[in-house]
């Protein structure tokens, strides 16, 4: 652990801000750009095939790239095939699918229906398939090769902020049952749309200033918000539940010194119903000498907190949790990446100034057993993108954990042992 050249897995022509991996194809989603500034810097969606090479190299090729014309995508989420991606001030949906081309048709790997190399369809703007980012319309009969390729078509736009000054979408969020679109923006609202009908269900204020992140429990029980008014609040359709108070933890630290900037819900392994929320508590100012960064768990029924660990003095920019809520993915302001044991809240993983810049987002790959051959002999791996283009693999090697039998069986030695030991140097001690 510590400073350290980590090998870039991808490295895109434009800053990377948002990374996702579906879980249904294994497609590594990641997205960035330059926005609406005319310097020749791109705006783009690429899509990504995940390898793992060896036990412990992974590679990654460029399966496709969908323009975004002038807007660049700040954030995502991914859910049924279909992206959510914030673009200034609307949220941008777009359906995708992951084909391959044999034989002059066109399958798809998840209905496995086939389209005829020399029909042809109607191909709306941005809608590209191929390697090389090629429009899919058009006369195919000559292509006879098997290639991946990967299908993007438009679906809608809803306006996701109203800030009549610079409308930036800042998070969004797929419900865990995919019924619900949610996201924050600028204007401290959170906006609530029926999916797939994009109906809109509530839009309410949340917080006084810029949504900071938000997250729905299972069962869509609990909306978690974090605002940069201090506030991390729970809600109960659009009325407020209750606010949650990180400091009963960390009582000798005055109010207002911290801020929440991220909250995220995680199982409890091996327990089924237990469910836990973490947040990320960052300095609202910063100081010569940094102050620490916090971790807090609490309870994901009651929201009562559990426990509360420093995480060091870099700025926090970005928290992921893995699908099995055993570990905890942060990134920070100066480019550092770390990984924690959700239990303890414990460094396990760290590499300072893994990327040059703020890291913008980060994703576990997920813990279905279609993807264990790609983790390799690994516990746990994580991805990261930053501003500086790069997206990086982090991964945990598999600990290696003794049987409780064999434990039992030493110990009964050692019991064994002090006995005789004893015996021999006291007779008659037993």
């Amino acid at each position: 652990m510590g400073k350290r050249r980590m090998p870039d897995l991808y490295r895109a022509p434009f800053p990377l801000y948002s990374i996702k991996v579906d879980p249904n194809t294994g497609l590594v989603i990641t997205a960035g750009g330059g926005g609406a500034s005319k310097t020749g810097i791109k705006n783009a969606v690429h899509f990504l095939d995940l390898q793992l090479v060896g036990e412990h190299q992974y590679s990654a090729s460029l399966l496709h790239a969908h323009d975004t014309d002038t807007r660049a995508t700040m954030n995502m989420a991914v859910g049924n095939g279909v992206i959510a991606a914030g673009q200034d001030g609307t949220c941008c949906l777009m359906k995708f699918k992951h084909c391959t081309q044999r034989g002059g048709k066109i399958i798809h790997k998840d209905d496995n229906s086939a389209q005829q190399g020399s029909a042809r369809r109607r191909a709306g703007k941005g809608d590209k398939v191929g390697q090389d980012g090629a429009a899919a319309s058009g006369d195919m009969s000559d292509m006879k090769d098997e290639t991946a390729h990967i299908l993007v078509t438009g679906l809608a736009e809803v306006q996701s902020d109203l800030n009549p000054r610079d409308p930036l979408q800042k998070v969004v969020r797929f419900s865990p049952d995919l019924k619900l679109l949610l996201t924050g923006a600028t204007d401290g609202h959170i906006r609530v749309w029926e999916f797939p009908s994009l109906k809109k269900k509530f839009d309410f204020k949340a917080h006084e200033g810029e949504i900071e992140d938000l997250d729905m429990s299972p069962g869509n029980k609990h909306l978690v918000t974090v605002g940069r008014d201090f506030a991390c609040s729970v809600w109960s359709g659009n009325q407020l539940a209750m606010g949650l108070n990180w400091h009963e933890t960390m009582p000798q630290l005055a109010e207002k010194t911290y801020r929440y900037m991220a909250c995220r819900f995680g199982r409890v392994e091996d327990q089924k119903d237990a469910l836990r929320l973490y947040t990320v508590q960052i300095p609202h100012k910063r100081d010569r000498k940094p102050p620490p960064c916090y971790l807090t768990k609490w309870d994901g029924k009651s929201l009562l907190p559990m426990l509360t660990a420093s995480c060091g003095t870099e700025v926090i920019s970005s928290l992921a949790v893995s699908d099995s809520g055993t570990f905890l993915g942060l990134g920070t302001v100066t480019g550092s990446v770390s990984i924690y044991i959700a239990f303890s809240l414990q460094k396990l993983y760290y590499v300072q100034e893994s990327h040059g810049i703020v890291v913008t987002d980060l994703a576990f790959l997920p813990d279905s057993l279609k993807y264990k051959n790609i983790k390799g002999n690994n516990e746990t791996a994580m991805l990261s993108v930053a501003v500086d283009s790069r997206c990086q693999v982090h991964t945990l090697a598999n600990r290696r954990y003794f049987p409780i039998w064999l434990v039992v069986f030493f110990c009964g030695l050692m019991v064994v042992g002090v006995i005789l030991l004893l015996q021999y140097l006291f007779p008659g001690f037993i």
